[in-house]
Parts: structure tokens; sequence; C-alpha cells
């Protein structure tokens, strides 16, 4: 593991409101894309991925029963995925996994046509994109996105 480096990502923590549900759509999405379980609790579970880690919580604290990724906060996590044919099979397991794939009329580029990536929610209204990086393109498919 490459020691950190000031400014890089530590972790990110979601409150969601059914963790069981949240790890069965997130815990197979990140496990696929190489994150590792790292803790559990009764309220949580996390996995890494080199010196990030990603935090799934049902607080007792929560406030509302529902994410909108349109009100101010997260709108969406956005992975890289080594390849087209990997974020195609992706595509094809996650409604097993209890994801949708969003602007199907657009996809693979709905952020763009210089883009291929799939975004894709959960029933809980979380969004995750995931976007294929091709061995000769440099820019890692940054930009904005929905």
């Amino acid at each position: 593991m490459t020691r950190p480096t000031t400014g890089m990502l530590h972790h990110v923590e979601i409150w969601v409101p059914d963790l069981d549900r949240a790890v069965a759509s997130f815990g197979w999405l990140l496990e696929g894309l190489g994150w590792t379980v790292f803790q559990r609790w009764s309220g949580g579970r996390s996995w890494r991925l080199g010196t990030a880690y990603l935090v799934l919580e049902q607080s007792p604290a929560l406030t509302a029963d529902q994410h909108d990724r349109c009100r101010p906060g997260l709108n969406h996590l956005a992975f890289h995925v080594q390849g087209r044919d990997a974020v195609a099979e992706l595509v094809v397991e996650a409604a097993q996994h209890g994801w949708t794939l969003m602007f199907p009329d657009r996809h693979p580029h709905a952020g763009g046509e210089q883009s291929y990536a799939a975004y894709l929610e959960n029933a809980d209204g979380f969004e995750v994109e995931l976007v294929a990086v091709e061995p000769e393109r440099s820019d890692f498919g940054m930009g904005g996105g929905s």
C-alpha cells in the first residue's frame, strides 16, 4: 500500500436508511471493483481500496429515510473501471443487486459522446457512475456528469 499524501481522500461515509439493502447493492459493486471488506459493526460496514475506505452506516441520528441526490450534498460516486467491456459486464449484473441503469436511452454516452460510462441508481436513490478507462486515453474520463 502506498503511503497517503496530503489531499488524498481518506474515507467517505454514507448514511443509509437500510443497512442490509445498502450492503447488498454497494457491497457487490465495491468488491467487483477490487475493494475489500474493512470493518463490520452492527450499524455499518466499510470497504477499503488502497489507503481510502468507504463506509455505509445506518445511524440512529438519521433525520430522513430517503436519499435525494438532487438536494445539497452527495450527488454520486464515480469509479474508474478498466475498459468498456468491464463496464458492460457490471451493467448486466447490476440489476441482480438492486441497481437500475439511468438514462438508458443515452447509455453508454449519457455524459457526452467523448465518455463511456454507466450511471446506476440503487433502491435508496444513491447513484454511482462507472467510467471506462481506456489505455490510450489520458484524461481519465474526467468531467461533469449527471
